[in-house]
């Protein structure tokens, strides 16, 4: 820092020159009365010691100007008390500097005009007292370097002109060399102080800058800020904390966290281990990240995400702990719900096909370890879909509901009943040794569920059939004993239905057709009898078409037009699901060749697909072979797809998201729901299954809360939604409200003929102009 900067005569350096002497000035007044106080008492001593030698009224006038002086001098130090608060002016400056000036020409005064007219001891001791003034002005000017240099300037001038005058050469020298180390002494601890002040006020700024920001990260986020001290006693409440304890900061000041937010239970002392997981941090004083802890604020259960720092003062010691927290009790709400649609179907409330499998697994262990025998009944209800052509999905799902409730009527502790999709339901039984208990169990069933139901004012009528299949006797897997229940539904269905079939070795008449339709099946690609039909997917804001689903249909020479849903379990059975597919893929690809550039394909795949070790060939042959650019084809999967062989499946779906081919989750939450899947996997989409459209179409909170939670889910994880099933305007209003990026339903279109679907963009219909069945 320059000289001409320290002492004002400059402002050539990167601080304004106002808020510099501003740094410098503030401190004045502090030690004004001192410097008043010193400058009195040494006047009086001067004063007293010349009386004898000169007149009293030229003492007097002097001490009268020496008071004048200081007097005017206390008052300008004054004004400037809060300098570190506003800019000193030039002005002020120069006021400041002329009372230094003037208080130097002051107490030049005796040493011109009282010396020569005393004896050599009352010089001497003049001298003395110049000389203290100008040290002292050292200490009570440091904050003002120009002025110590003014008045010791003055004084040191008119000390030297006496010795100058008597030849004193000596003492001539003397107050030379003392005036140069004042000027080199004041010069330095001026550039010292202000460094020091300088640093001062830049870490003041920054603490300033800080708080500035705590406060509108407060103000701004839903998080908020929280102190203890050592005792674990709340200390420095901000607004935002005081408001998630539910009480004003004077309420909660002082006392223990743990005490206000364990409500009731801090009496007890019977914590939610969570608590005790924080008390045990913050008894030993540890770092602590994003901890998750339940809290009774005034009775009302909420959960706290909370992260917290152990603060030490400048010695090392513990202060307390500062940190931030955020409730997170709608996120963890909606996780649970997540986590119930995994294991849960949301229509009817029953475990789906995961935990129905779990069970099935458990009980197979249970009887191959203890001898004995579980059952597996297997539930399809007769004339459904007639009810869903009919009266629509909507009845149809409430008749669902009561089914369900039904079926979980008939249930005791020996039996676990849920849903596998659609009208399908499976029964486990633990204990099967008494042949009669399941006999009686599947006439129940047969019996409750073809009672008739009140359906919207409409009196419904449908039957139910069940097959049976006893483990480990018809099969020691769930695989195995599942399928051989399904063989036995199938020839409960095939003699009319209403009935219950246990399986058999042989079932002649199930084995005998679908032995027929395999063999139609196997020659189903040879005789180009596969078609493909494309049904649009919309966005859902500007309602144009972003991509095509792909589905497989059979027009059979031998069995007529055959059913996806009759043929493609059959192709995954046999594995000829992996040469359709194959088909389906590079079909799929040609087509899409045909449309604009920024539509995409979605063509689905089958769980036997991924497991084939040439996959990643066939996705890179079918795009090479077509010409279509990675980033349109999207690969649609179910959640089946882990039940087998996840890292197999895993790493085939990696394999052609490196290609740039997107992924989409589809059907999520009726089958093998798991939030693993999504974290094991980087999808793109995740498909909303039509049963919870449905659900909140008609005003289902179950329904309402699951969609938003997977929609806010997908958002967090740099995902897209597609809501499926989407009947009518207002089903695509709502969908549209919830936030759902992508829809896909009857009211934007049915699955139509590859030339109809070009014939949307030549036509123009499909860049923005919504489509219809």
């Amino acid at each position: 820092m320059p000289i001409s900067a320290v002492l004002g005569l400059s402002d050539n350096i990167d601080i304004d020159w106002a808020r510099l002497r501003s740094l410098q000035y503030a401190a004045l007044a502090k030690l004004t009365f001192y410097r008043a106080f010193v400058h009195a008492f040494l006047g009086i001593f001067v004063a007293q010691m010349f009386i004898p030698h000169i007149s009293l009224m030229w003492i007097g006038l002097w001490l009268v100007a020496l008071a004048a002086v200081h007097t005017r001098g206390l008052m300008v130090d004054r004004s400037l008390a809060d300098a570190d608060q506003r800019k000193v002016s030039r002005s002020e400056f120069t006021q400041h500097n002329a009372i230094s000036l003037a208080s130097g020409v002051v107490w030049s005064v005796p040493l011109l005009f009282f010396a020569p007219y005393a004896p050599g001891a009352e010089t001497a001791a003049l001298y003395i007292v110049a000389m203290l003034l100008m040290t002292l002005s050292v200490y009570y000017y440091t904050t003002s370097p120009i002025s110590i240099l003014l008045f010791s300037g003055i004084i040191s001038i008119a000390a030297i002109v006496q010795p100058m005058l008597a030849g004193q050469w000596t003492l001539l020298g003397a107050v030379i060399l003392f005036q140069i180390a004042t000027v080199v002494g004041t010069v330095q601890v001026g550039r010292t102080y202000l460094a020091a002040r300088l640093a001062e006020d830049a870490v003041t700024e920054k603490e300033e800058v800080v708080s500035l920001l705590l406060r509108e990260f407060e103000e701004n986020e839903a998080d908020w800020l929280w102190e203890v001290d050592p005792q674990r006693r709340i200390r420095s409440v901000s607004p935002r904390f005081a408001f998630a304890l539910n009480a004003t900061d004077r309420e909660v000041e002082g006392r223990p966290l743990l005490e206000l937010i364990a409500g009731e239970r801090w009496e007890s002392g019977d914590f939610a281990p969570c608590l005790h997981d924080l008390a045990e941090r913050l008894r030993n004083r540890e770092n602590f990240s994003n901890l998750i802890v339940q809290v009774s604020i005034k009775g009302e259960e909420r959960w706290w995400e909370l992260s917290g720092t152990p603060m030490r003062d400048e010695r090392g010691k513990f202060v307390g702990f500062r940190g931030v927290g955020s409730d997170v009790t709608e996120q963890r709400l909606s996780s649970e719900k997540i986590a119930y649609l995994a294991r849960f179907d949301t229509l009817t409330s029953l475990p789906n096909r995961l935990m129905l499998t779990e069970a099935l697994e458990e009980a197979l262990k249970y009887a191959q370890h203890w001898r004995t025998r579980c059952a597996l009944l297997m539930v399809d209800l007769d004339r459904f879909k007639a009810v869903n052509d009919s009266l629509g999905h909507m009845t149809g799902d409430k008749l669902l509901a009561q089914v369900s409730a039904r079926l979980q009527a008939l249930m005791g502790d020996n039996a676990l009943v849920g849903r596998l999709g659609g009208d399908e339901f499976a029964i486990v039984v633990r204990d099967a040794s008494d042949p009669e208990f399941l006999r009686r169990l599947a006439g129940q069933v047969i019996k409750s569920l073809s009672e008739p139901y009140l359906v919207d004012n409409h009196t419904l009528y449908v039957g139910a059939s069940v097959g049976s299949a006893i483990g480990p006797r018809d099969g020691r897997t769930v695989e195995e004993l599942m399928r051989n229940a399904d063989l036995a539904l199938y020839q409960a269905k095939d003699i009319g239905g209403g009935e219950h079939c246990r399986f058999e070795p042989v079932l002649h008449a199930t084995a005998e057709e679908r032995r027929q339709l395999e063999v139609s099946l196997r020659k189903a690609l040879g005789l180009d009898e596969f078609v493909l039909h494309y049904q649009p997917v919309v966005d859902a804001r500007t309602e144009s078409v972003v991509s095509f689903e792909a589905l497989v249909r059979w027009n059979s020479s031998e069995h007529g037009f055959v059913s996806p849903g009759k043929f493609i379990p059959l192709a995954e059975d046999t594995r000829l699901i992996v040469p359709i597919g194959k088909w389906v893929l590079r079909q799929a690809c040609f087509e899409a060749r045909n449309w604009p550039e920024d539509v995409k394909v979605n063509v689905n795949v089958s769980p036997e697909q991924l497991l084939e070790p040439d996959f990643h060939q066939e996705v890179v042959d079918a795009l090479a072979a077509s010409g279509l650019r990675p980033e349109r084809l999207e690969i649609e999967v179910t959640e089946s797809i882990f039940l087998r062989d996840a890292s197999v499946a895993r790493n085939a779906l990696e394999q052609a998201m490196a290609l740039g081919c997107s992924i989409a989750l589809d059907d999520f939450g009726t089958g093998y729901s798991s939030l693993g899947y999504l974290r094991k996997l980087r999808f793109s989409t995740i498909k909303v299954d039509r049963t919870f459209v449905q659900g909140a179409s008609q005003g289902s909170n179950e329904s309402l809360a699951i969609i938003n939670a997977v929609v806010a889910m997908a958002k967090s994880m740099n995902m897209t939604t597609t809501a499926e099933g989407v009947e009518d305007a207002d089903q695509a209003e709502l969908i549209r409200n919830l936030g759902c990026d992508k829809i896909q339903g009857f009211h934007f279109g049915r699955p139509m003929s590859s030339e109809e679907a070009r014939r949307l963009f030549t036509s123009g219909d499909g860049g923005g102009m919504r489509l219809r069945a």
